[in-house]
């Protein structure tokens, strides 16, 4: 080793803009929310080089383990933009586990990767706590994560947010495509606004805006946009417990022309009945101050409904029942019908054609 001269300084990961010790300052700040984010089934505490969760499988005749992955996208600029970070990881959780609720799995647990230009304990924190509350409001456990500091590659006040999540179901119970009937009926659970997705298109709409102004919205646009992701992984699984479910759609990017293909065979389509409901007043409102044609609408947004249950028609009472007795707004929004011609997905490309979701006024 030589020496180093007078005037030179060692350097240090700290001078390089990483602070070991920030992260760790925010973890013990959140150790309320950690605590109610668990399960019985989970060894140990958050800290380690890996999650521990004790696989129960009583009850299952043959457990199959699902897992999701996903981010909240740009929605997270404007989290930045206004300072509101403990909506943000809700929407997170929010978007892996109403993923793995349609297949029929319960989500069991989470891990969550934050990426920051610099660690602010208390940022990181509310950033976390939020991704806490989401999982205790799934049942799942958050059973670890990793923050990561990156100066130089963002700015020190920007983040991103990825997650991962595991469920389990038992493979006669899995949900999907191949238990969908003509004739079965949609069920609609309304959204809590425009959750996770399209934000790229709503950024460019509200530029120059004042968004602490309401805008004819009856609340501050910055409210509005940031509302969390409604998370419905306890209401599907105990809709799935009392009826007999065919399928479960989360409309996500490419709202449901875009999302409902993917939980019909071939040889269906559906017909919905956009007159089943009206819009909330955020969707008018950016179809008209876009202006963005209804079209792009459909197939950007979720345009009022984040779920989507098929269920035989003789269930369809009792599951708007059901899901209304927990508080969650549904109702019959259409119905599974036979493909056109020429409309089943493309041999060639494995596209879905055009028409297999078909939007009626």
């Amino acid at each position: 080793m030589t020496d180093t001269p007078d005037d030179r300084r060692p350097l240090t990961y700290a001078g390089a803009g990483v602070d070991l010790d920030a992260a760790d300052r925010s973890v013990e700040l959140l150790s309320d929310v950690l605590a109610r984010a668990s399960r019985p089934e989970v060894l140990g505490s958050i800290g380690g080089f890996g999650g521990l969760f004790a696989l129960d499988l009583q009850g299952y005749e043959y457990p199959v383990l699902v897992s999701s992955t996903d981010g909240v996208g740009t929605k997270v600029d404007l989290a930045r933009q206004l300072d509101v970070l403990d909506t943000v990881g809700r929407d997170l959780v929010a978007m892996v586990v109403d993923d793995l609720v349609v297949t029929g799995a319960e989500p069991l647990f989470f891990n969550d990767y934050v990426s920051v230009g610099k660690v602010d304990p208390d940022r990181v924190a509310a950033l976390v706590r939020g991704i806490a509350e989401g999982c205790a409001e799934a049942g799942c456990a958050l059973v670890g994560g990793e923050t990561a500091e990156h100066p130089g590659l963002l700015g020190p006040d920007e983040f991103d947010l990825a997650g991962f999540g595991v469920g389990i179901v038992d493979k006669n119970r899995i949900l999907g495509p191949e238990r969908v009937q003509a004739g079965d009926v949609l069920i609609a659970m309304a959204s809590s606004g425009l959750h996770s997705n399209g934000y790229s298109l709503v950024r460019q709409v509200v530029d120059g805006l004042d968004l602490a102004e309401e805008h004819g919205l009856g609340r501050p646009l910055a409210e509005e946009l940031l509302e969390p992701t409604r998370i419905y992984a306890l209401d599907c699984l105990a809709l799935n417990a009392e009826v007999e479910v065919h399928a479960l759609c989360h409309v996500t990017g490419g709202g449901l022309p875009g999302n409902l293909p993917r939980v019909l065979p071939d040889t269906l389509a559906v017909r919905v009945d956009a007159g089943t409901w009206e819009w909330p007043p955020v969707f008018t409102w950016l179809a008209e101050r876009g202006p963005v044609a209804i079209d792009e609408m459909w197939t950007t947004f979720n345009c009022g409904v984040g779920m989507v249950a098929v269920v035989p028609p003789a269930e369809a009472e009792r599951a708007l029942a059901l899901l209304e007795g927990r508080g969650l707004p549904a109702w019959a929004m259409g119905e599974v019908v036979a493909a056109a011609a020429g409309n089943t997905p493309d041999a060639a490309s494995g596209q879905n054609g055009p028409t297999r979701v078909t939007i009626e006024p």
